[in-house]
């Protein structure tokens, strides 16, 4: 399945770059423990080949945002209220990976006494990718689903003005492969980190992502980002412009996230997500929820994995159309891009080792020699 563009990147290997990015964080007030989890859930991301979501965004979304003062560096973590399946976590402002895997191993507690658990969080940040939570409820031989509410992005079908988030909604569930069915989508027909890629890349997104202020579609990447910050354009939902192509299934669906994200714990919702208030810049006050299923409350594990495993082979093996060699089922992707990046590392484009630079220039990192160094 095709990915984003590697030419003329740099590859560093994965444990190095870790470490790098842990001694940012730290740099920059996350103590030592958040700064591994965070470090971990970034890294996650570029060994699954999502590098809309990996350390490309170590400094705009996560460094430049503590620096000016929309993230905690601390992240203190209040239990609001909490029930043998339930609970409501407010997160201060703190970093959204550090309350999240918090969330869902509390989630998952609940779930292995009780057969289900869930846990919402308000006040948070950047959770980075949702698959990762959700694969740790598979990791423990449990159904994972997750979803956050984000920064207006998205124009509900037959309107042009972004209200909601990308507000991605995923799933994961053990099989009997090396791999879990993890099924981690943006209800928008792309996202913004996507789009980050492309004009990194200076390069034109596909036509349909995107609806300006007019209605027509835009494509230059550059300006789309510019303008999704202006308010003058949005991204489309799943299945697109209109109801042609469904797009009201995705419209439907981003806003189910938003009531799950907001509603249930009482936090901020679309215009309240934009970072902005009075011309500056606020905490973005994110609202994420977690739930895990004890699949051995309903059968025997192996039993649910192989009939998982079957399933997706059964996919994966049926009549190909014309041209086309091969068929991929949700989580195959991902273990792919490993099995080819796990001997080579992350690969790093020009504007990303540009922002390595400015941060081990900036905190003193010398202990570092980045390969493309003289």
């Amino acid at each position: 399945m095709p990915g984003f563009s590697t030419e003329g990147a740099v590859w560093w290997p994965f444990d190095i770059t870790e470490r790098f990015m842990v001694d940012v964080f730290k740099g920059y007030g996350v103590p030592a423990g958040d700064a591994e989890v965070c470090a971990e859930v970034l890294i996650t991301a570029d060994k699954r080949g999502i590098d809309s979501h990996g350390v490309g965004r170590l400094k705009p979304i996560y460094i430049d945002r503590i620096k000016d003062g929309q993230i905690n560096p601390v992240t203190k973590v209040d239990l609001i209220k909490e029930g043998p399946t339930t609970a409501v976590l407010d997160a201060n402002n703190g970093m959204g990976q550090v309350v999240s895997k918090k969330a869902m191993l509390m989630a998952i507690e609940k779930a292995r006494k009780y057969g289900m658990g869930m846990v919402v969080v308000r006040n948070s940040n950047h959770y980075g990718i949702a698959g990762y939570y959700t694969g740790l409820a598979a990791d423990h031989g449990m159904i994972g689903f997750s979803g956050t509410n984000a920064r207006p992005s998205i124009a509900p079908t037959f309107g042009v003005e972004n209200m909601l988030g990308t507000n991605p909604l995923c799933f994961a569930m053990p099989t009997d492969e090396p791999f879990h069915f993890n099924i981690d989508c943006a209800t928008s027909i792309s996202q913004r980190g996507k789009i980050e890629v492309y004009a990194r890349q200076k390069k034109d997104i596909p036509p349909g992502w995107v609806i300006g202020a007019d209605g027509t579609t835009k494509v230059d990447s550059i300006a789309v980002l510019d303008d999704l910050v202006k308010g003058t354009a949005a991204l489309t939902p799943v299945g697109g412009i209109g109801e042609e192509g469904g797009g009201h299934k995705g419209y439907g669906w981003a806003t189910t996230v938003e009531i799950l994200s907001s509603a249930l714990q009482q936090g901020a919702f679309m215009k309240s997500l934009l970072g902005f208030e009075n011309g500056k810049k606020v905490p973005y006050k994110l609202g994420h929820f977690f739930m895990a299923v004890n699949i051995e409350a309903f059968t025997d594990l192996a039993a649910f994995k192989k009939t998982a495993g079957d399933i997706c082979r059964a996919l994966r093996n049926s009549k190909k159309a014309p041209g086309q060699d091969r068929i991929w089922t949700a989580g195959e992707p991902e273990w792919d891009a490993w099995l080819e990046r796990k001997d080579k590392g992350v690969p790093l484009d020009e504007v990303e080792r540009a922002q390595f630079d400015q941060m081990k220039a900036e905190l003193k990192l010398t202990q570092y020699k980045f390969p493309w160094e003289a």
